[in-house]
């Protein structure tokens, strides 16, 4: 597919669907050393609408099995007509290393989305009447600039301070951007706290790990701010324990709550259930698939997804904790306990969808699967 001025000067292109479709990969740029960014369009002319800081849900084929992932998108909204994942290869990850080592221009991948609550709230995009503070670490940043690319290209004056940590001056994503986004942007200001200076003896920016006498130093009006932050688990609960110490209300504070990918890829492996007490007979239900025919047990302890996967069942799922949707399945009959992370909207719950990786069964249960 060839773009060309006709083409943009003609009405917009209807919205990409939320529905499996194909996008191409148009171009492949190197961030760092091990990150890399992947523009994305659709196959025809569509448009993508999102709001910065949401992301997309990748189907992959990896030595012959469906393999699901969730990348935020690094793009902004702003520009509809490409998406942009940026992606860190991860030592032992199965699918940044395939990203990284075989995704090319011109090769194809299917995708559903967008998706995800850590994001700009719906309806026109606005000056918000409280500063915000941005705080990631590693590719963490990806939501960060995709809301400050927003901000960049509506021309909205929003007051922002941006704290990026990383390992070395070199470890730094979207360095040049940043700089530049500093100067356009009239109250818009990032710092970067390097670890080390690695190959950068002239680097005089600062140096250490993000603590809270820094973060005072650097952000004078903290506890007035509104707080957004994403990057590795370790780095996020440090955070949380710094704006706790520091008498935040943490009810401005946001965060992106699921792992993009852990490496070796183990954290989604279903365990046994935890044995009974002495003496006493674990409450087990009956979950059938209406579709495929098939039927397993899931004790009331456990989520009907890792009792599905102990049963042997291939299900699709990325998160494992409610957030991107992929594993979400409509339900036929019985109940549930679910405790989801904003993967399903509230009118999908009414309609009966539920998501099992993060569902315990109250009952029998029925699925349309």
């Amino acid at each position: 597919m060839t773009a060309s001025y006709q083409d943009l000067a003609e009405a917009p292109a209807p919205a990409w669907g939320g529905d499996d479709e194909w996008l191409e990969c148009v171009r492949v740029r190197d961030e760092t050393h091990d990150v890399r960014s992947f523009v994305l369009r659709p196959l025809q002319a569509r448009s993508f609408r999102y709001r910065p800081g949401q992301f997309i849900t990748l189907r992959l084929e990896i030595d012959g099995e469906p393999v699901f992932r969730c990348y935020t998108l690094s793009s902004s909204p702003t520009r509809p007509d490409t998406l942009s994942i940026t992606v860190k290869r991860v030592p032992g990850g199965r699918v940044s290393n395939w990203l990284h080592e075989h995704l090319r221009p011109g090769m194809r991948l299917s995708a559903t989305g967008p998706a995800g609550a850590f994001c700009f709230p719906p309806g026109p995009v606005q000056v918000p009447a409280r500063g915000q503070l941005y705080l990631s670490g590693g590719s963490g940043i990806t939501p960060l600039m995709s809301m400050s690319r927003a901000w960049a290209d509506l021309g909205l004056d929003a007051d922002v301070q941006f704290i990026h940590a990383a390992r070395t001056p070199q470890d730094i994503v979207f360095d040049d951007e940043l700089k530049l986004l500093a100067r356009s942007l009239p109250r818009w200001r990032a710092t970067m706290v390097c670890e080390d200076r690695g190959t950068t003896p002239g680097y005089s920016g600062l140096l250490g790990r993000l603590t809270l006498p820094l973060l005072r130093s650097q952000v004078p009006d903290l506890l007035e701010r509104e707080v957004w932050c994403c990057g590795p688990a370790p780095f996020m609960a440090a955070v949380r324990a710094m704006l706790v110490e520091a008498g935040f209300d943490m009810a401005r504070y946001h965060e992106e709550s699921f792992t993009f990918e852990t490496p070796a890829d183990t954290a989604g492996l279903a365990a046994a259930p935890a044995p009974s007490p002495a003496g006493t007979e674990a409450k087990t239900f009956a979950i059938t698939l209406k579709t495929r025919g098939e039927r397993f047990e899931c004790g009331a302890d456990e989520t009907v997804l890792k009792a599905a996967q102990r049963a042997g069942v291939r299900w699709p799922f990325s998160c494992s904790s409610g957030v991107c949707g992929t594993c979400r399945t409509r339900k036929l009959g019985g109940e549930v306990e679910m405790n989801q992370g904003g993967g399903l909207r509230p009118r999908e719950v009414a309609q009966g969808w539920m998501l099992p990786c993060c569902s315990k069964p109250l009952s029998d249960l029925e699925l349309d699967r």
